[in-house]
């Protein structure tokens, strides 16, 4: 791992992120070795930008990375593998199963919509999971990926067996409408009321990334009383403010998205698409990916991390609906350590 810490990211972290407990709870991390690299049997339904970062995690850089950007506080992830075929899966959960044993850490199992519930079962149980960590990607081929369904992924069987066992299941939604689409909504709503023992996390905020994502979601949404929100890889104090009001601190958890985190960028907002700002030269060619465009000279040297940007936008929604120190530890840490608690695990 080649992370170097600048002045520049010093100053970030002394200045803007004093707020921060002393104990965190990273809910949301991905760790990999690029030797479970395969060839992918479909093209990559998610954005391609998030490689750009590292070519593997390994847990040993995993901790380092938290011991060099949040030298202050004692962060514990919860892990799960990388959510794309272009990685062996068996492989990687296998790896992710070991290494959460060796580090007394929580972790996810990266699921196939197509395996049975015997099947997922003996998975979870077998390899010591707490949980499930879907992902459109292993939707069937055949189908577009701006028409993937939450189900194509989660599949109702699936669901049953979570509930049954009580597990957390970490949830990226899919379509171009991120959280305001419809049928998304009547989804996580179906959900919530079928699965009462599903400890559902919906991450990234259900992808509102920029205000216009947001929609009426949280009106849709007001009557639903379990599900938990995270904000990895999100910058938007816009999107964290709506949630904060609509569903109060005690059911966000923290999650930064491991190591696409690491990024130095800022992002911006254009008529509701997000674009990642990213000094010149620092990701390769970035000129066919359109959530990614280069600034020069001062600007690019005053970007920090992306980590940062995110929990400064948290920072600025937690000033705007007057959350109290108790509240921000809620959220970096409690909630999700009962959440880890109720799913069976616990914190070493």
């Amino acid at each position: 791992m080649n992370l170097r810490i600048l002045p520049v990211d010093t100053a970030f972290y002394a200045e803007k992120l004093d707020y921060l407990p002393a104990r965190m709870l990273d809910i949301h991390t991905h760790v990999w070795l690029r030797a479970h690299r395969q060839p992918a049997a479909v093209a990559r339904r998610g954005p391609t930008w998030p490689g750009r970062v590292a070519d593997q995690n390994p847990i040993g850089d995993l901790l380092q990375t938290y011991r060099l950007m949040l030298p202050k506080q004692s962060v514990t992830p919860v892990i799960f593998g990388p959510a794309t075929q272009e990685y062996d899966l068996d492989a990687s959960n296998h790896y992710i199963s070991e290494v959460a044993v060796q580090h007394q850490l929580p972790s996810f199992l990266v699921t196939r919509p197509e395996w049975s519930g015997q099947e997922l079962e003996q998975r979870v149980v077998g390899g010591g999971f707490l949980g499930l960590k879907p992902y459109l990607e292993w939707a069937p081929p055949h189908i577009a990926s701006d028409d993937i369904t939450i189900f194509d992924f989660l599949p109702y069987h699936h669901l049953q067996v979570a509930n049954e066992h009580g597990w957390i299941v970490m949830l990226h939604i899919p379509r171009r409408g991120r959280l305001r689409d419809p049928l998304n909504l009547e989804m996580l709503l179906e959900i919530e009321q079928r699965y009462p023992g599903v400890r559902l996390v919906i991450a990234h905020i259900g992808r509102a990334y920029c205000p216009e994502d947001v929609g009426d979601a949280f009106e849709v949404l007001r009557d639903a009383r379990r599900m938990h929100f995270d904000f990895c890889a999100n910058t938007s104090a816009y999107a964290m403010e709506h949630l904060l009001r609509a569903v109060g601190p005690q059911r966000v958890v923290f999650g930064s998205d491991m190591p696409v985190v690491r990024m130095r960028m800022r992002r911006i907002c254009e008529q509701g698409f997000y674009v990642n700002l990213v000094p010149r030269g620092l990701y390769g060619d970035i000129s066919d990916d359109p959530h990614m465009r280069e600034v020069d000279g001062e600007e690019g040297a005053q970007l920090s991390f992306f980590l940062y940007e995110e929990l400064l936008a948290f920072r600025q929604a937690a000033e705007a609906v007057g959350l109290s120190a108790d509240d921000v530890a809620d959220v970096m840490y409690n909630n999700a350590a009962r959440l880890i608690a109720a799913a069976g695990g616990r914190i070493i």
